[in-house]
């Protein structure tokens, strides 16, 4: 049986997607479709409770596009949960982004390429038609 992520939080998941910010847009044009030396990224991932701006799923690199609105009290404690979870957390604030997008990927590729690849889970029971047992 599949894990079902909360239907609030799917919802508001997909709100974002319709609605990047300018900053998220901008970065998504460098991260989209496997650019960033082969790194795959999701917009708007759900690891709950959170939703993520951008997450490597094959690594577990997450990367936020954070305003002037971020309470850094709680961007700590969600990236220390997040960390919990084995995953690693990048924030960039807007000005980041428009004033240093090359240097903000270059950091995101350097942090990429140094983890390792995650553990695949797999399902203990195949499915029939898709495993062709």
């Amino acid at each position: 049986m599949a894990l079902r992520i909360n239907a609030k939080l799917g919802q508001y998941a997909r709100d974002m997607l319709r609605e990047p910010t300018d900053y998220e847009r901008r970065l998504w044009g460098a991260l989209r479709a496997s650019q960033l030396g082969g790194f795959k990224f999701r917009r708007q991932a759900v690891i709950e409770p959170y939703i993520c701006d951008f997450l490597c799923p094959s690594i577990g690199l997450i990367v936020e596009v954070d305003d002037d609105r971020h309470d850094p009290i709680k961007d700590r404690d969600r990236d220390f949960d997040l960390a919990h979870q084995g995953y690693l957390v990048l924030r960039f604030s807007n000005a980041d982004i428009r004033d240093n997008l090359d240097g903000v990927l270059t950091v995101i590729l350097e942090r990429a390429s140094a983890l390792p690849e995650r553990q695949k889970i797999t399902h203990p029971n195949p499915s029939l038609g898709r495993e062709g047992l």
